[in-house]
């Protein structure tokens, strides 16, 4: 089963994204902050999917991304979507040359994320 791992320190907005994910045919796993986010990368390399909140605790999204996208390339590198409140243009445009793969600004729902899914080439249910 594809994972996603759901990165945000609001723990409602993990279990939203998580109830959407599981719908959509994932196995979620979950992280409060970027550095927890390392650490389940780490116990779970076959992670296809992260899906990012940018301004959090301990280590922010945008740090964390920076670092996910410098791990070598011959490492098998999850596709990113921020999922975040930043809803300006140079932030959206700062987290894609980062290295995110797609934006939502928060409030998300299921058809959004099923959309950047399309988009990005992932399959679902």
């Amino acid at each position: 089963m594809r994972k996603a791992l759901i990165v945000d320190d609001a723990k409602v907005v993990r279990v939203s994204l998580s109830r959407i994910m599981k719908q959509l045919g994932f196995e979620t796993l979950e992280a409060a902050d970027g550095q927890q986010a390392i650490d389940q990368i780490a116990a779970h390399p076959d992670t296809c999917l992260i899906m990012l909140d940018w301004n959090m605790p301990v280590m922010n999204g945008y740090d964390f991304l920076l670092h996910l996208r410098s791990i070598p390339e011959h490492v098998t590198q999850p596709k990113v979507v921020m999922v975040t409140t930043e809803t300006g243009m140079n932030s959206m445009l700062k987290a894609l040359a980062a290295g995110a793969d797609e934006y939502i600004m928060k409030p998300f729902d299921k058809d959004m994320i099923a959309g950047k899914l399309d988009i990005l080439g992932i399959d679902y249910d």
